[in-house]
């Protein structure tokens, strides 16, 4: 027990080094999602139907194929050609990110047809532009209801973070994996590196559970 001890002592350093690696993934791929993920929710809902039919095969593309296939796809094919020299990191981020992007513009999307009928046609009725609509009246309630959505769909990718792994990114994972090779302590180091994982998961969704209190609008009901 206290040789079990000592080894996790001793790795703790290392390992939560590769967490912070693990935060920088997750942070980009959720930002990745977000911004590519509102403007396909609204081509999805408001967008002609050429328009649709890419988002919508885009959408099936990337909630169909594995991530870890992905990974491999992008990383050793796409990219190579493409000539984008990307650290295992940035790919990463991006595969996450684009993956994140196809479920996330599917809770916007829910979140926009979730709002009362007839508020686009209210905007336009007050001189606005469709664009105007969206972004001034529609987009600012659909982005509250999304937090739900959102907080599931970060511990989602916080765990697909893990898939790193196979390229060679240094995060917690691929950090704990090398130690526990070297130390024979697997099941020691997995559970320590499963219980970090669980705080980052838990205060991540305490702090978006936090914000979806404070935008709430009192007495707002869809």
């Amino acid at each position: 027990m206290l040789e079990q001890l000592a080894v996790i002592l001793d790795a703790l350093p290392y390992i939560l080094q590769g967490a912070l690696v693990t935060l920088v993934i997750v942070g980009g791929a959720m930002s990745l999602g977000l911004v590519m993920g509102i403007p396909m929710a609204v081509g999805l809902v408001y967008g002609p139907r050429l328009v649709r039919f890419i988002l919508g095969f885009y959408v099936w593309f990337f909630r169909g194929v594995p991530i870890l296939t992905l990974m491999f796809l992008f990383y050793f094919g796409i990219f190579d050609l493409l000539g984008l020299n990307l650290s295992a990191l940035a790919a990463t981020s991006i595969v996450l990110g684009m993956t994140s992007a196809a479920y996330q513009s599917q809770i916007f999307r829910g979140s926009i047809e979730a709002l009362p009928q007839g508020q686009l046609k209210a905007s336009r009725a007050l001189g606005m532009s469709d664009m105007q609509g969206v972004c001034s009246i529609i987009l600012p309630q659909a982005l509250r209801l999304s937090i739900p959505g959102w907080s599931n769909e970060f511990s989602i990718i916080l765990k697909d973070s893990a898939l790193a792994y196979v390229v060679g990114a240094m995060d917690m994972f691929t950090r704990t994996h090398f130690v526990a090779s070297r130390t024979y302590e697997h099941l020691t180091l997995f559970i320590t590196a499963g219980a970090i994982y669980f705080i980052i998961t838990m205060v991540g969704v305490r702090l978006l559970l936090a914000l979806e209190k404070k935008v709430r609008i009192p007495g707002y009901t869809t």
